[in-house]
């Protein structure tokens, strides 16, 4: 009965602070309520709707990645993020991925509790204020779409959105089938030609000028394992 009126996934640290957490969803919501740790691949089914409650605190970017693949996969998954530090917080983390929820902080239990049942309604759960910004940082993406971006190749545009899914170099270089040395080539001339100096400056002027970076998927059919160990099913 509890699975067909949702599901509510908790991807956080499993720790007592955690459980309490959980305890206190359990008895507000009328719906089953799960741990997952960050990095468990989890293989539930896709039949009721569900909300993927990710935890700021306790997620890399890498995992929160492996998590956009997930929800853009699923057809029934709603993604929300917690813990997010404020507004400029929440406008960073959705400018990487795409979410239906995001809570703050200093939310209280009652209003993230409000929000996971209108999430598990299929409707969206953040304020008017995010939603303007993010409105007008979509209508600036779409004007940058039509013109060059900082005289940028192609594949210069590939590797810099691989940057944002936490791609080491030896992984770009396999999912692009050249060599660790031909990226380090190409990340030298990104960061020249967009004024930066590191990944994370490139990572962030990518997220405010391309948005959020594609699924990590190859061009070509790897094997199931490797996959499995890049996209948790």
């Amino acid at each position: 009965m509890e699975q067909e009126k949702g599901l509510v996934l908790l991807v956080t640290a499993n720790n007592p602070q955690s459980q309490l957490f959980i305890d206190y969803l359990h008895q507000q919501l009328d719906c089953s309520v799960s741990v997952v740790a960050p990095g468990t691949e989890w293989k539930g089914k896709d039949a009721s709707p569900a909300v993927a409650l990710l935890d700021a605190d306790h997620i890399d970017e890498a995992t929160m990645q492996q998590w956009h693949v997930r929800g853009a996969e699923s057809s029934n998954m709603s993604l929300a993020a917690f813990n997010l530090r404020d507004e400029e917080h929440a406008v960073e983390t959705l400018s990487a991925m795409n979410l239906q929820g995001v809570f703050y902080r200093s939310d209280s239990l009652d209003m993230i509790c409000k929000g996971l049942t209108i999430l598990l309604e299929g409707n969206l759960w953040m304020s008017r204020s995010l939603m303007t910004r993010m409105i007008q940082f979509f209508r600036r993406q779409q004007l940058n779409s039509y013109r060059p971006v900082c005289g940028l190749t192609h594949r210069e545009l590939e590797i810099i959105a691989m940057l944002g899914t936490g791609a080491s170099n030896i992984e770009i270089a396999d999912q692009l089938f050249v060599s660790e040395h031909t990226v380090k080539s190409h990340l030298y001339n990104i960061f020249r030609k967009i004024k930066v100096h590191n990944r994370l400056q490139a990572v962030n002027w990518a997220r405010q000028n391309l948005g959020a970076p594609p699924p990590l998927i190859g061009r070509r059919q790897r094997t199931e394992s490797q996959l499995s160990s890049l996209h948790p099913s």
